[in-house]
């Protein structure tokens, strides 16, 4: 059960100084109620005037129906009589989530599913008498391989009659992007990193252009809609127009015909060289294999928890994190590699990995309000346990960063640190090498030892057969 918090009225009915809590700082923008944290433990504060919601959500059946399809994050009420806050109607402990990720870190497959579930909760909410009255993509996490709704409080009972308040934001937060990674580029996705609020549809629709072959579905949710919004935004009223009234039928014909326009679109990830890796990696047999075993002992070693492989293109090693029994995260820059290992994840169900797309070079920053409403990597971090396989003479050579850079920052993102040292005369090398001239002087075995030490502490090394490549396992210095 959750744990008991102190505060409220005391035995004699005299109030007490409620609980110093640490409020999570993305958590202010829903007047129902807010996360915090208190003695390390995650809450979610149910104000009063969310009171009547969520007895509906609990006594009619919903919440039951979407924690056991495995739609809605459960939650346990706090066991205590003395609320936090002097006005709180419950206290929950929301079951946690291993790793916060964003819709701008997600490949296409992952915003696509998130949207799918965010329809499939609105349509069962419905056929309960109840609506989702938000439909922001930050309210869904990836748990065990699958999207989740996190936001106990985004249900409330439905009035017959009253439109889908949340329909805009739907379409800002999932349509219009997904339009734009399948139809532009899947780095489209990105824009989500600037528009923290959804891509308005406006924008969706200039960069489409006005000779995108669009499905009527799409065309009706994207186009005509954010004309309907640019003529609402020509008119000299200061005061929007009320949404039309719409009955539950109506309701119901409005979220197919999004699911409609969300499943009709797709995309095949291709055109990146690092999408055919496994192919063309280079690596003899004896030296791959040797790589997994010398990678598995190095795993077996640490026992870490979590593990964040870095540059890890479509997972292979990913997948020999999480079979040690660790919450894994695999980072890659490139859209194609991580829809490839999302792919791969769902058509294989597997739990313990979750495919992210994160450009180290520039990784993402503390945004929002305060700079304190979306978590930096750093923040999240850091992790048991980095793999770095294959990675740093792309960092070093691609982008010109000194090893003693990329050890610094490798420090503050993991405890322990699994890293490949690749050669200047390895072939995968000579290929950056191609198109530039070589002033790496400094990018050599002893260089590259000494800048990490600066940072960490050499548990073990190990040589690939038949390779001038080195794993190596290390500790932070400051672990």
């Amino acid at each position: 059960m959750g744990e008991r918090l102190p505060g409220g009225s005391s035995a004699t009915g005299a109030r007490r100084r409620p609980v110093n809590i640490d409020r999570i700082p993305g958590s202010y923008r829903d007047p129902s109620g807010f996360l915090f944290r208190h003695r390390g433990t995650l809450f979610r504060y149910v104000a009063s005037s969310y009171g009547a919601h969520y007895d509906a959500l609990m006594r009619g059946g919903l919440y039951e129906e979407l924690t056991g399809a495995d739609l809605l994050i459960p939650h346990e009420e706090v066991p205590s009589s003395e609320p936090a806050t002097r006005d709180a109607y419950r206290i929950l402990a929301p079951e946690p989530v291993p790793f916060v990720s964003y819709p701008y870190e997600w490949c296409f497959g992952q915003l696509k599913a998130a949207a799918l579930c965010t329809l499939e909760l609105q349509k069962r909410a419905l056929a309960h008498g109840m609506i989702l009255k938000d439909a922001s993509a930050y309210n869904v996490q990836f748990r065990r391989g699958r999207p989740i709704w996190i936001d106990t409080l985004s249900f409330e009972v439905y009035r017959e009659g009253t439109p889908w308040v949340a329909y805009r934001q739907f379409c800002e937060h999932f349509l219009a992007p997904l339009v734009l990674m399948a139809r532009v580029q899947a780095e489209a996705g990105r824009l989500l990193r600037e528009y923290l609020d959804g891509v308005p549809l406006e924008v969706a629709v200039r960069v489409l252009g006005t000779r995108a072959a669009l499905s009527p579905a799409v065309l009706m949710h994207v186009r005509l809609h954010a004309r309907s919004i640019r003529h609402f935004a020509d008119t000299s009223s200061t005061v929007e127009p009320k949404a039309p009234r719409m009955r539950g039928l109506a309701l119901i014909a409005l979220i197919e015909s999004l699911r409609a326009a969300v499943q009709g679109l797709e995309w095949t990830p291709s055109g990146t060289q690092w999408a055919e890796y496994e192919r063309t990696h280079g690596y003899a047999a004896e030296s791959l294999e040797a790589k997994h075993r010398i990678v598995a002992d190095c795993l077996g070693a640490v026992g870490a928890r979590t593990v964040w492989d870095l540059g890890a293109n479509t997972g292979d090693f990913s997948r020999l994190a999480a079979g040690s029994g660790a919450s894994t995260i695999a980072f890659d820059a490139d859209p194609a590699v991580v829809e490839l290992n999302y792919q791969r994840t769902v058509a294989d169900g597997e739990a313990g990995v979750l495919p992210l797309v994160m450009d180290l070079t520039n990784p993402s920053p503390d945004l929002g309000w305060g700079l304190r409403e979306r978590m930096s990597l750093v923040e999240r971090g850091p992790a048991d346990l980095l793999l770095a396989l294959a990675l740093v003479h792309h960092l070093a050579i691609s982008h010109n960063l000194p090893f003693e850079l990329i050890a610094e920052f490798l420090a503050r993102l993991g405890r322990h640190l699994i890293i490949e040292y690749v050669p200047k005369d390895d072939p995968q090398v000579q290929r950056l090498l191609r198109s530039r001239e070589d002033s790496f002087t400094q990018y050599d075995r002893e260089a590259f030892e000494r800048a990490f030490c600066r940072f960490f502490r050499i548990a073990d090394r190990a040589a690939l057969p038949a390779s001038g490549r080195v794993i190596y396992s290390m500790t932070s210095a400051g672990a």
